[in-house]
């Protein structure tokens, strides 16, 4: 047996993936961070984004690397051929899409999640007290009882999924997860606004139940749903033999920011013994300013409620978390008894309701630490302070707009999003965006009002301020008039000098 194990050993050499040399790894990883602090610290110096060259592009159809390679050569191929052509909404210029901008905070608590390498599927260790934490005090912040549960996801995607879910299972019992959906499931019906996001109807055909039985009720001047519209939907579909078992309400329409009339809803919801759920993916924490926390009044009645950390929280992506009323409920939907995943009274495996009862995945990364290290870093106080500020930006991006006949505004401003259009036709416009996402002094999106092309502007990133917003009306008069034939340069109006 010794002599098989010397033949083995003698085969196979430096079987550990460690450093040989560890004060050589050590002094690249201070230089890997060092770069990176550099990076974030004069993000301003660098475009908001720059279009991949073919050259860079074409560098990765490479061959899998069967052979090794120095740490440093990996380092350099990603600082020359990743970093610089990332989505760019670390930098305050990013306004396209409702990506939160990070924090260096956040940065160094993922290099301690990584340290750890903790799976967060289940078991008796720290990190998972640590996201246990963080679900008391959103039960806190949203008034929720001690008996509500929660669980960190990817995003609010996948918690809405999570939430089609947990509203099907207590609709049909819990048998219907081990028989299917069946004739019951089929009558299913749950109803959101025109203007939810596109994920409410993917949940729904992933969860088996059909994008058909998603009726999407019309939204009134406001772009809020129709209460009394969704009332008689309802009423018309009981009257014909389906099941309303959800209602998905929005706090932060993914168009232009809305706020559904959550206490009329979760009323209505009370009344029809109907599932209430709350599509809060940026909007929901709001609730930290309180400023705007009365624009979320009845959001603590629902059954749960979805949102992102990595939206308005500031915290690097990915952390989504899902919140929900009855936590009991909760675990029906989705525990999954297994000898592999036994519970002891004493060791490792004790414990008690394991995050992997409470979701689809067993393997879970420590999501929950960068969100506890920026919740205790800054504070809520900070936080909320930082969310009002950005509303406040979108106020006086709404003055701009107002105040330049070549500009006009779209849609009401609600929140921090803000959609307008150059007095030009819908090309034009289209062209806009592109023109001024390319010459990367500002990333807007775009999205479709009323038939009309908008440009939209998403203000998220704690690091935007006023120079920014004059920066991209600007671009838009700039290119603006060179698509349509007008004056190239314009001066940003005395506006431009105040604060908001």
């Amino acid at each position: 047996m010794n002599e098989i194990i010397r033949d083995t050993q003698s085969s196979v050499t430096h079987t550990s993936l460690d450093p040989q040399d560890w004060n050589e790894f050590r002094a690249l990883a201070h230089r890997m961070l060092d770069e990176t602090i550099d990076d974030i610290a004069n993000i301003r110096a660098r475009p908001v984004w720059q279009p991949i060259p073919d050259g860079v592009r074409a560098a990765f159809k490479a061959d899998v690397p069967r052979e090794a390679s120095d740490l440093a050569d990996v380092y350099r191929d990603f600082s020359e051929h990743v970093a610089p052509y990332a989505t760019g909404n670390v930098h305050p210029g990013f306004m396209g899409w409702v990506h939160g901008g990070g924090t260096a905070v956040g940065m160094l608590a993922e290099m301690l999640a990584a340290g750890l390498n903790a799976n967060l599927g289940g078991r008796d260790h720290m990190p998972i007290e640590v996201e246990r934490q963080i679900v008391d005090w959103m039960r806190h912040l949203f008034a929720f009882p001690e008996s509500a549960s929660g669980i960190f996801v990817t995003g609010t995607s996948m918690a809405n999924l999570m939430a089609v879910l947990v509203a099907r299972t207590s609709a049909l019992g819990t048998l219907a997860r081990q028989y299917g959906i069946g004739n019951d499931g089929a009558l299913l019906a749950a109803y959101t606004s025109q203007a939810a996001h596109g994920c409410v109807s993917r949940a729904m055909d992933i969860a088996g139940l059909g994008t058909d039985a998603l009726r999407k009720i019309d939204v009134d001047a406001d772009h809020r749903i129709d209460v009394a519209a969704l009332r008689a939907q309802i009423a018309i579909d009981r009257e014909v033999g389906f099941k309303p078992f959800l209602v998905v309400a929005s706090a932060g329409t993914v168009d232009i920011g809305a706020i559904d009339d959550l206490k009329a809803i979760a009323e209505l919801c009370r009344e029809e013994g109907i599932w209430f759920h709350v599509d809060g993916a940026f909007g929901a924490l709001a609730i930290l300013s309180p400023e705007l926390a009365p624009l979320l009044g009845g959001i603590e009645l629902a059954d749960s409620i979805a949102l992102d950390f990595h939206k308005w929280g500031q915290v690097p992506y990915d952390a989504g978390f899902l919140l929900v009323r009855d936590g009991e409920r909760h675990r029906q939907a989705f525990a999954q008894p297994a000898a592999y995943l036994r519970r002891e009274a004493r060791g490792l495996a004790a414990g008690a309701v394991w995050p992997c009862d409470l979701g689809p995945d067993l393997s879970r990364g420590f999501r929950a630490l960068k969100t506890w290290f920026t919740l205790k870093t800054f504070g809520t106080d900070r936080l909320g302070a930082v969310i009002a500020r950005s509303c406040a930006l979108a106020k006086y991006l709404e003055t701009r707009v107002l105040a330049e006949p070549r500009l006009e505004l779209l849609a009401p401003v609600n929140l921090n999003i803000v959609c307008f259009r150059y007095r030009a036709a819908d090309e034009v416009n289209r062209e806009i965006v592109a023109d001024i996402q390319e010459s990367g002094v500002a990333a807007p999106s775009s999205t479709t009002l009323d038939g009309r092309f908008a440009i939209r502007a998403a203000i998220v990133n704690h690091r935007t301020d006023e120079s920014d917003i004059d920066a991209l009306v600007a671009a838009v008069l700039e290119f603006g008039g060179r698509r349509s034939g007008g004056v190239i340069e314009v001066e940003a109006p005395p506006l431009a000098a105040q604060s908001y």
